[in-house]
């Protein structure tokens, strides 16, 4: 008997597998706009930039730029920074030479020394307040403490800000009492010296790692400028209690010099870019550039001020004001500079084509990709 062959039935295939593949298997449906998303209309679409009239940018054949829009997002900080950085900036310096007038003053200086240590813990307190500010909630400036980076300024400045104020607290509290107490008072005075040193100068650091054309091309005089200004405003403001003696001589000092580097600094500033003069612009245009310029003048009459004599004291209080304002203005001056010269897309382009930034090492590191040894998971 034989038996008819058997024939297999054909089996209708879907259409997503009769297609050819390029072998991914993604799913197209994962590309098509459903649902309530592929109801939105744009009224008035915004156009391309080529699209634009040319009349609504800046022509500059020297230095052509991507229709004329920036580079750069320009930070986004607000007005607690600025004010953050002269605080911060008064107290670490203040710290500095309370720490300096405890190791070489002695009795002599004791009065100072309390005063410098009350002026640096009120400095870290306060600029954390207006750092945190900034930031919106105080957990995200404890967030910042959760990494500790020595290549992030940011991350050694959060660092800095911190450690300053648990030493200074020790300092102020436990600073004239005896025994073990006044072991660890005096030890944390010595640490926030240091670190207060540190918090006076970080801030310029920290503003000339950015890309912000006018920061970075400054970045060798800006912690010079910082540290100099927080040496002036502290000075300044010791000058307006009443002292005598060598507490009086050595505020005189430490203010006048503070004001003489800031001064230097803020000179050398203005021509840290030659070759890309549109990097600097912001410094002498406009309203930054006039913020500028009274910080400048302010600063130098302090300085003239308080070198006519330290024998009047009306004359010490307004050279200590000329100062503080000096300060202050400066560092409004160097934020908002800074601001405007991310939105001028010229200035970004004309230092980079002026081989400024990264172009500048002499040395560059080895073009050779860097090789790691990864661990196998089995």
């Amino acid at each position: 008997m034989t038996t008819a062959p058997i024939h297999p039935i054909p089996i209708p295939m879907p259409a997503e597998l009769e297609r050819a593949t390029d072998g991914r298997e993604v799913d197209p449906a994962l590309g098509l706009l459903q649902g309530e998303g592929a109801a939105q209309r744009v009224r008035t679409p915004e156009p391309h930039p080529g699209q634009l009239a040319p009349a609504q940018f800046e022509g500059d054949a020297k230095t052509p730029t991507y229709y004329g829009l920036p580079v750069l997002q320009e930070p986004v900080w607000i007005w607690t920074i600025p004010v953050y950085l002269f605080v911060g900036g008064m107290a670490g310096a203040a710290s500095a030479l309370g720490a300096a007038s405890l190791v070489a003053g002695g009795p002599t200086l004791e009065r100072l020394e309390n005063r410098c240590r009350a002026l640096g813990l009120g400095g870290d307190v306060a600029s954390t307040v207006l750092l945190v500010t900034d930031l919106g909630r105080p957990d995200r400036f404890l967030n910042m403490l959760r990494v500790f980076r020595p290549t992030s300024p940011m991350s050694m400045g959060s660092w800095i800000l911190a450690l300053s104020g648990a030493a200074n607290s020790a300092g102020f509290f436990f600073g004239n009492r005896r025994g073990p107490l006044g072991a660890v008072g005096r030890v944390g005075i010595a640490a926030g010296g240091g670190l207060g040193a540190l918090l006076a100068g970080y801030t310029g650091v920290l503003l000339a790692n950015t890309a912000v054309p006018l920061w970075q091309a400054a970045r060798r005089e800006l912690p010079v400028l910082f540290v100099g200004s927080g040496m002036a405003s502290a000075g300044a403001v010791l000058e307006l209690f009443h002292d005598s003696g060598a507490s009086r001589r050595v505020t005189h000092w430490y203010g006048t010099v503070g004001k003489a580097v800031a001064l230097g600094a803020m000179l050398a500033m203005q021509r840290s870019s030659p070759r890309a003069p549109r990097v600097t612009e912001s410094l002498r245009t406009g309203a930054t550039g006039s913020l500028w310029r009274a910080g400048l003048l302010l600063t130098a009459a302090g300085l003239l001020a308080s070198g006519l004599g330290n024998k009047s004291r009306a004359r010490e209080r307004f050279a200590a004001a000329l100062t503080l304002a000096g300060a202050l203005a400066t560092r409004f001056a160097v934020f908002h500079a800074g601001k405007r010269s991310a939105r001028d897309p010229r200035a970004t382009f004309e230092g980079q084509r002026a081989g400024m930034g990264a172009a500048e090492l002499r040395h560059p590191p080895d073009p050779k990709p860097a090789v790691f040894k990864l661990p196998v998971m089995r």
